[in-house]
C-alpha cells in the first residue's frame, strides 16, 4: 500500500510541475505577443506620421509659393504671415515623423512612470472581479428593465 502511496504522490508532484512550467510558457507566450501587437501599432503611428507629413510637407510647398507669389505682387508681408505657424507644424511633423521626437516621447514616458506614476492610476483603482460582475449585472438590470418598459409603451 505504501507504494501505491508514494506513486501517486510522485505522479501528482510530477503533474503540477508540467501545469507550472506550461503555465509559465503560456505566459511568457502572452507577452511576446503583447509586445510584438505594440510593436505594431507603434509602426502603424510612425508610418501615419509619416504619410501625414508628405501631405502636409506638399500642402505647406503649395501654400508657401502661393504666399511668395502673393507677396511679389502686392508687396504687403501679412500675406507670408500664415508661414510662420505653417512651419512650426511642419517641423514638428517631421520630427515626429523622422527624427528624434519618439525617443524623447519614450524618455518622457519612461519618467512619468518612475518619478510622477500616482498620474497613472485609474479613477476608483484597477477593477476587480466583483466589481467587473456588479457592473455587467447593472448593465443586465438596465436591459432587461428597458425591455419591460419597451413592451409596456403604446
Amino acid at each position: 500500500m505504501g507504494n501505491v502511496n508514494k506513486s501517486m504522490m510522485e505522479a501528482t508532484r510530477r503533474n503540477q510541475e508540467f501545469m507550472l512550467e506550461t503555465q509559465r510558457v503560456q505566459l511568457e507566450r502572452q507577452i511576446h505577443m503583447q509586445n510584438e501587437m505594440r510593436e505594431k501599432m507603434m509602426s502603424l503611428q510612425i508610418a501615419r506620421s509619416r504619410e501625414l507629413l508628405y501631405w502636409f510637407g506638399t500642402f505647406y510647398a503649395v501654400a508657401a509659393i502661393g504666399m511668395v507669389t502673393g507677396f511679389r505682387r502686392t508687396r504687403k508681408p501679412g500675406t507670408l504671415v500664415p508661414l510662420l505657424p505653417l512651419t512650426f507644424v511642419l517641423a514638428y511633423q517631421a520630427d515626429l515623423a523622422y527624427g528624434s521626437k519618439i525617443n524623447r516621447i519614450k524618455m518622457e514616458a519612461e519618467n512619468i512612470i518612475m518619478f510622477e506614476h500616482d498620474l497613472l492610476s485609474l479613477p476608483m483603482g484597477v477593477p476587480t472581479p466583483a466589481s467587473i460582475d456588479e457592473a455587467r449585472e447593472r448593465q443586465e438590470e438596465t436591459k432587461r428593465l428597458n425591455k419591460v418598459h419597451e413592451r409596456f409603451r403604446i
